[in-house]
């Protein structure tokens, strides 16, 4: 056999690998009496969904590759801000699918990027400069342009027809927006936006992009989509009163949300065929937060881990080798601003119970 005999032959073999492994999943997901069998889960974010996109950054300050980050999860710290596993962990199992690599763990990879990729990236949002006092991130336009990386890397390894039919059912998960508010509109000293926007202007702004953002990953073949709402930022328990979320800075997200529901609801409308899915997260969380005891937790006013730090720029995030609480199941929040693996469970199964996706 030839070197080109041997290259077509590895090739063709590969082809069908990928492609058993691909209808593998689906009739484990139609054995699990999953309606929808997606062949894959790509995830948008910031923190709240970051698989380790960041860890490699030596220049960024939004990581968490370091303990007591990922202590109770198996892989140990992979730059989930979390003790464990993160929502859209939760959400891929539920919908059949393995945990979801980071693009930058599979860049050079090909078969990793089988059941789907995770392009969120801590300290990321919708406009490119939110988030830059953190160093590098990956702004949703460049989480984008990292999915056309990956629909590259498909088309080199299936046919044509096969890599439209896999991008038709994959999900696409998208939840960000927060950090347009938080690290940006509202640190006046570091970004122009809230001397150049009023609240209202400044919604506009986000959700007009946010739209082209949702219009062009549809472009490279996806159809069915997952759009949570922007996390209640009144709600980290560094920015509570009372026990209570602080209601003015929630009120802010809800203009955003409220246009972002419109856009959602005429995605529907005008492009039939395709699956557009509102998620209420944001009034998801608040209802998790305001009936904590309910679900089981004990504490909801401070983090199991994380510094003391209030709204004067301190790093609100778990330091280095910290000793955490050790009833991590007791506590809604691991670090200042992100839910524990306790709360993401359950915030998975609030979100797949009021949804349809």
């Amino acid at each position: 056999m030839d070197e080109t005999q041997y290259y077509n032959t590895t090739m063709m073999f590969k082809v069908e690998y990928l492609w058993i492994l691909m209808m593998a999943a689906s009739l484990a997901l139609e054995a699990n009496g999953g309606a929808t069998k997606y062949t894959a889960m790509y995830v948008f974010g910031d923190s709240l969904t970051d698989a380790g996109n960041n860890k490699y950054f030596i220049d960024s300050l939004a990581k968490a590759d370091y303990l007591p980050y990922g202590m109770d999860f198996s892989g140990g710290p992979t730059g989930r801000i979390c003790n464990g596993k993160i929502l859209v962990d939760f959400i891929a199992e539920m919908v059949g699918l393995p945990l979801l690599p980071s693009y930058a763990d599979v860049i050079a990879k090909g078969e990793s990027i089988l059941f789907g990729v995770n392009y969120a990236s801590a300290g990321a949002g919708i406009l490119s400069d939110t988030g830059y006092r953190f160093g590098r991130i990956i702004p949703f336009e460049e989480q984008i342009n990292n999915l056309r990386e990956t629909v590259d890397q498909l088309i080199g390894q299936l046919h044509g027809n096969e890599v439209s039919k896999y991008l038709e059912n994959a999900l696409v998960f998208v939840d960000i927006g927060a950090n347009d508010y938080l690290n940006n509109y509202f640190q006046a000293e570091y970004y122009p936006s809230s001397h150049l926007y009023n609240l209202e202007q400044f919604a506009d702004l986000l959700i007009n992009l946010y739209r082209k953002h949702i219009l062009e990953i549809q472009g490279l073949g996806l159809r069915k989509f997952l759009i949570l709402e922007a996390s209640p930022i009144g709600c980290g328990h560094l920015r509570s009163h009372n026990l209570k979320c602080n209601a003015t800075l929630n009120h802010v997200v809800e203009m955003f949300n409220t246009r972002l529901k419109s856009v959602v609801h005429d995605l529907r409308s005008n492009y039939p065929g395709y699956a557009f899915t509102y998620a209420p997260s944001s009034k998801l969380f608040q209802s998790l937060f305001d009936n904590a005891e309910a679900y089981g937790f004990k504490v909801k006013d401070k983090a199991c881990c994380g510094g003391s730090a209030g709204s004067n720029g301190t790093k609100p995030m778990c330091f280095r080798n910290t000793v955490p609480c050790p009833n991590r199941n007791e506590y809604l929040f691991w670090d200042s601003a992100h839910p524990t693996e306790a709360a993401n469970r359950i915030l998975a199964a609030l979100l797949h119970n009021t949804t349809s996706f």
